[in-house]
């Protein structure tokens, strides 16, 4: 199976760890990854700026870059920026006809991490294991435009030694949103204070989510005011102490029938196992 890593901005420029735990992650589970160089952004900051003229070559060059590779899916570890993917036949639809196309190619075949794991591959329990008191961001776009609500829940529910406490408020914005935080950054600090008082309610150590650039406002918020917290992407999360003879996969998915077929779990340590 192949995958091309869609790796936006953020996690390339502060969280390559994410990067680079997500494509392990992967690559354990089967996937043969391919990182085209030639991206560079997906367009989004721009678009939602207003610059949607000036915005044309940046997405045609992200369509071109993440087309380079005959993959069978394409995969990003932001779900702000995997839905502006989604969105790119609609945001291109007055452009070349040729481009059009490709970008809907791009969108059919472009899933967030979680989803991507859960979702196509079945994976329930990624084998990992992290001993801490956790509690985890749902990002705004993730849940309200891409529409993902379940995937990293089954995920952190099955990572052994982590205890979920639920975040209050869990469905308020941290106040990043990507331009709004520079726009409305009174009103952006506001939120983020906000969100950092509910983490600090719940007592956690660590604090999870699937949007670097909501771990990047919550974290610098968390640093500016003095207190203590560790952000991890779920890709971090689930490359942590891996013990492979604990995967367990969603009954009847393509996952668990290899598994079924190899006739040990740990078979599904061999990359061919599920490519």
């Amino acid at each position: 199976m192949k995958v091309v890593i869609f790796s936006t901005c953020v996690v390339d420029l502060m969280f390559p760890n994410v990067g680079k735990s997500m494509v392990e992650v992967l690559e354990r589970f089967g996937c043969e990854t391919y990182m085209p160089l030639r991206q560079i952004c997906c367009g989004q900051p721009t678009y939602n700026s207003g610059y949607v003229k000036e915005t044309r070559h940046v997405m045609r060059n992200e369509v071109d870059a993440l087309t380079s590779v005959d993959a069978d899916y394409i995969v990003g570890p932001a779900g702000s920026c995997v839905n502006m993917l989604k969105e790119l036949p609609f945001h291109m639809k007055d452009d070349d006809p040729a481009y059009v196309a490709k970008a809907r190619q791009v969108a059919d075949k472009t899933y967030e991490f979680s989803q991507f794991l859960y979702r196509v591959l079945g994976v329930l329990d990624a084998g990992a294991e992290l001993d801490a008191v956790a509690t985890y961001h749902r990002s705004c776009h993730m849940t309200r435009l891409l529409g993902e609500r379940t995937s990293p829940f089954v995920l952190l529910d099955h990572v052994k030694d982590l205890k979920m406490i639920p975040l209050p408020h869990i469905e308020n914005c941290c106040g990043f949103g990507g331009m709004f935080s520079m726009k409305e950054p009174e009103i952006s600090r506001q939120m983020v204070d906000e969100k950092v008082d509910d983490v600090l309610s719940t007592n956690a150590s660590v604090l999870i989510s699937c949007d670097p650039g909501c771990l990047m406002n919550i974290g610098g918020r968390f640093n500016r005011r003095g207190e203590k917290i560790t952000i991890m992407h779920l890709a971090e999360v689930l490359n942590h102490n891996v013990d492979m003879s604990r995967v367990r996969y969603v009954e009847g998915s393509r996952g668990s029938r290899v598994q079924e077929a190899a006739g040990s779990p740990r078979m599904s340590e061999r990359k061919e196992a599920l490519v």
